[in-house]
């Protein structure tokens, strides 16, 4: 069992840890899988999270006063000079990994953590430099590195860490353990890594001369140098080889020994640890939706800015709390003295507990006050007076994710009114491309304050200590409130303003209504469509089974590749780091090679155990009330688009017959008499052709034909008549394609052809319709000028990656520059359209109501005797969203359920 690190701080040294930092991520990137790992732009982060875990927990469990990371810049150093093989036996570094050190450079300056790169030296010259000045100078050195030619550094106050695990277990080296495991000195460590050789330097050791007899020849001699002295002293088979190696093996000496004199811009003494710029930090772990709450809460946890933390955190520092803990008939006189300004509102509500109601309120005033109070307890003026308050839009209110209060409050009897600002959607608008919009993230970032959480994965955080759970809800609430004022000027700068409040605030409190209303399911067709894909599932399994003869895991990767590139040999796909892929590209590509029938048989299966698990989710959530309540998400999606989850309606397939049967589940509640679907025929092409200017493409739009036949006439030169249904498809595939910002390589992978054609025609698309191709060049070129993109209505999209030295994080960019115009003005459209719909109903008095938005459909539910006047309403109002030059055009259908519905 390896020998653990741990805690061990004699003679009161001050301490030096030294990481070798491009050692530990290449670990730590073959340490985690790169899937599990990976931002929502594609950007891999399974190395940066790995190393950041390990910076943590050595931080923490070594406790150094001083503390810097060493780096290689290339591979080009005085040993490849000297020696032109060195380490050229490496594999090319996989793309996953590129840019990852870049990456982790980013969070270490955040932290103000000294780090070094020496054009000609690898990182291990650089932490030999350092350690050896720190000794002479009164350090204890720790190094944490991978490489073992470190070991030649170790002494009484050098110790290094070894990864041996991963990089979750490091193994500590003293002088003692080195001797232990290779019979020698630290000192002698050069000598016998010489003789040894390195395959992974591309170092020869000497044929015959394993560790053992290195060990043995070094003890035996003394050292390397007596050993070349006396190299006719060595008997046998061996000693003929170390004398026919003598050039090569002294040329690994010279090349082991570490450099010790490496100029560099500090000393020791100028590495002490620096408190973090914990805004920084946090903004850079939201950007690589670095989410995790333990890593986050182990690297401030260590930061030597923080201080002693108390078991209960006091309000913010520099926040003076006037706070109140309101009883019985305390809370109107509150409200009437300061409730005519702008107050924070924060909440534990049942998402939060899980306790079915409001169980906390804290509200903060811009005067200065804040007060807490328990619903429950509220006396009669008290809830007429809240109430009153909620529901007067004349009173400005605070909230972040105004939404959750706007869905539960309701079944309190409190209708909400008034919210000037979300700080959860504000912060959305001032920086789309982070994941995280936690309120205690955004006031250490935006505040320079730490917050006290009021609840913990579904528990009070302070237990019975009721003065604390208030005071950390008071302050969560004049963070609120704050932000709020924050985040004023910041859509100014922005030019968000009016898109907070005409379109995202407005659409938030739509869904709280869409989201109470839920939609009604069908439970019995639901179970018997699990039952039905449980059964395919099982038929597929006996399917494989039979199709080699034995019983494997159709789950497990390892297994399914045993059969299919093993026992039936069958052509290998990509190559990765656990053996050759089989996912569903590789699964299909194989069915296409071979005519053996296993390839077909798995994507059936995984296709058929995907929509169990769909349907299963479903019919979880069925409420008591017998329908379906989703929960609507308006900060995931950069690009603006809605999404759902709890159940995520998005997964339910479109085009299948297998999703039509399960929207069938999803039918017209009690009371009202159909289902209504309404969506924008082509919607991204119409903006494309708006923003581009393209008349070729504006005239295919209004010529009221199909769209697509049109422009493939045009593309191939034929009559319209002429245009075949592969014509019809390579165009469609490439018009979508442009609007998301597909490649040539990535149309030629879609429409399965020769990535030459995919280029020819893409090319005779841009001579077709220049209008298109000059503005998918400018959108690009204005986005790298400014750092963003924009929609029509104001919505950016920040991009700083575009002027990015990576080659695959620049190419990244430029695809999301070229969607995100497009994507965003369509998910613009769509909630406009939305709040349209739903204020006509009111001013029209109808009883009918929006339930859901999927991709770019809406769903309704009709009372009785409204669908004529429904129908009228919802094509004038969604035709008239936005005015562009190829009109929106409207499709609407009705049925009992939501297939039905379909048009």
């Amino acid at each position: 069992m390896a020998e653990t690190a741990s805690k061990k701080t004699p003679d009161n040294r001050p301490r030096l840890l030294l990481m070798d930092g491009h050692s530990l991520a290449y670990r730590a990137f073959f340490a985690l899988p790169a899937e599990n790992f990976t931002t929502g732009a594609g950007q891999p982060t399974n190395a940066v999270y790995g190393f950041m875990s390990m910076l943590a927990n050595t931080l923490r469990d070594e406790t150094p006063t001083h503390f810097a990371v060493a780096f290689d810049v290339s591979r080009k150093t005085w040993r490849s000079e000297e020696f032109p093989e060195y380490k050229a036996n490496r594999s090319k570094t996989p793309d996953e990994f590129r840019g990852q050190v870049e990456l982790i450079g980013e969070l270490l300056d955040a932290m103000n953590a000294p780090r070094f790169a020496t054009e000609g030296f690898e990182a291990d010259d650089i932490i030999a430099t350092l350690a050896t000045q720190a000794e002479a100078e009164g350090f204890e050195v720790l190094i944490v590195t991978g490489d073992r030619d470190s070991f030649q550094l170790v002494s009484e106050h050098v110790t290094v860490l070894y990864p041996t695990k991963g990089v979750s277990e490091l193994t500590r080296f003293t002088p003692e353990k080195v001797e232990e495991k290779y019979g020698l000195t630290p000192q002698q460590y050069p000598d016998f890594a010489a003789l040894r050789g390195d395959p992974s330097d591309n170092l020869p050791g000497i044929p015959g001369v394993g560790e053992k007899t290195a060990a043995k020849w070094i003890n035996q001699f003394g050292s390397f140098e007596q050993l070349v002295a006396r190299a006719d002293e060595v008997k046998g088979k061996a000693g003929q080889n170390f004398r026919d190696h003598l050039e090569s093996v002294s040329l690994n000496r010279r090349l082991t020994e570490m450099v010790r004199d490496v100029e560099l811009p500090k000393t020791p003494a100028d590495l002490e640890r620096l408190p973090y710029d914990r805004t920084a930090l946090i903004g850079v772990l939201d950007v690589l939706e670095i989410r995790n709450a333990s890593l986050r809460e182990r690297l401030l946890a260590v930061d030597p800015g923080a201080g002693e933390q108390e078991a209960a955190p006091a309000p913010a520092a520099g926040v003076e709390l006037d706070g109140a803990v309101l009883g019985a008939g305390e809370l109107a006189p509150w409200l009437a003295e300061h409730g005519t300004g702008p107050l924070g509102l924060a909440t534990v509500d049942a998402w939060a507990l899980g306790t079915g109601s409001v169980s906390e309120i804290a509200l903060a005033a811009a005067d200065g006050p804040a007060a807490w109070f328990d619903p429950s307890e509220l006396d009669e003026a008290d809830e007429r007076a809240f109430a009153a308050w909620i529901a007067d839009a004349a009173r400005p209110k605070v909230l972040h994710n105004a939404k959750a209060a706007m869905r539960v409050f309701p079944e309190h009897g409190w209708s909400v009114a008034g919210v000037t600002m979300d700080t959860a959607l504000a912060a959305y608008l001032v920086k789309p491309g982070r994941r995280s919009f936690a309120l205690d993230a955004l006031s250490v970032e935006y505040l320079g304050r730490e917050l006290a959480p009021a609840a913990v994965d579904g528990q009070l955080a302070f237990g019975t200590d009721d003065q604390a759970e208030a005071e950390a809800l008071m302050t969560q609430a004049r963070a609120v409130l704050d932000l709020g004022e924050a985040f004023t000027e910041r859509l100014k700068e922005v030019g968000a303003t009016d898109l907070l409040h005409d379109v995202e605030l407005p659409t938030s409190a739509l869904l709280a209504k869409m989201e109470r209303y839920g939609i009604a399911a069908d439970r019995p067709h639901l179970e018997a469509m699990e039952q039905q894909f449980a059964g395919a599932v099982q038929q597929a399994v006996k399917e494989a089974h039979a199709s080699v003869g034995h019983e494997f895991n159709l789950g497990s990767p390892k297994q399914l590749q045993e059969v299919l590139f093993g026992e039936l040999a069958l052509p290998k796909t990509k190559k990765t780091k656990t053996g050759y892929t089989t996912d569903a590209d590789a699964l299909a590509w194989l069915a296409a090679q071979t005519e053996h029938e296993l390839p077909v048989i798995m994507l059936r299966h995984r296709e058929q155990a995907k929509l169990r698990v769909t349907v299963e989710g479903l019919i979880k959530t069925v409420a008591a009330d017998g329908r379906i309540h989703t929960t609507f998400n308006q900060t995931v999606a950069a690009t603006g688009r809605l999404s759902s989850t709890d159940p995520n309606l998005q997964n339910i397939p479109v085009r299948t017959d297998e999703g039509r049967a399960i929207r069938r589940g999803f039918v017209v509640g009690e009371g009202f008499e159909s289902l209504l679907t309404a969506d924008y025929s082509q919607i991204e092409l119409r903006v494309m052709a708006h923003l581009s200017e393209d008349a070729g493409l504006i005239e295919a739009f209004t010529t009221g034909e199909d769209l697509h036949t049109t422009v493939a006439s045009q593309v191939f030169g034929v009559d319209k008549t002429q245009v075949d249904p592969e014509m019809r498809r390579k165009i469609k595939a490439m018009s979508y394609g442009l609007a998301y910002g597909l490649s040539a390589f990535g149309l030629s992978q879609q429409l399965n052809i020769e990535a030459s054609e995919a280029r020819g025609l893409m090319d005779t698309f841009f001579e077709r319709f220049g209008g298109v191709r000059d503005y998918l060049q400018r959108v690009v070129e204005e986005a790298r000028a400014t750092g963003y993109t924009e929609t029509m209505l104001g919505r950016r999209r920040y991009l700083p990656d575009l002027n990015s030295d990576n080659r695959q994080r620049r190419e990244m960019a430029e695809r999301m520059a070229l969607n995100a115009p497009i994507q965003g003005t369509a998910a613009d459209i769509v909630k406009v359209a939305m709040l349209r719909v739903d204020r006509a109903l009111t001013e029209a008095g109808l009883d009918s109501r929006l339930l859901l938005q999927v991709h770019d459909e809406i769903v309704l539910e009709i009372a009785p005797g409204e669908r004529e006047k429904v129908e009228v309403l919802v094509r004038r109002e969604m035709a008239a969203a936005v005015s562009l030059r190829a009109p929106l055009d409207v499709s609407v259908g009705a049925g009992a359920d939501w297939e039905s519905a379909a048009h």
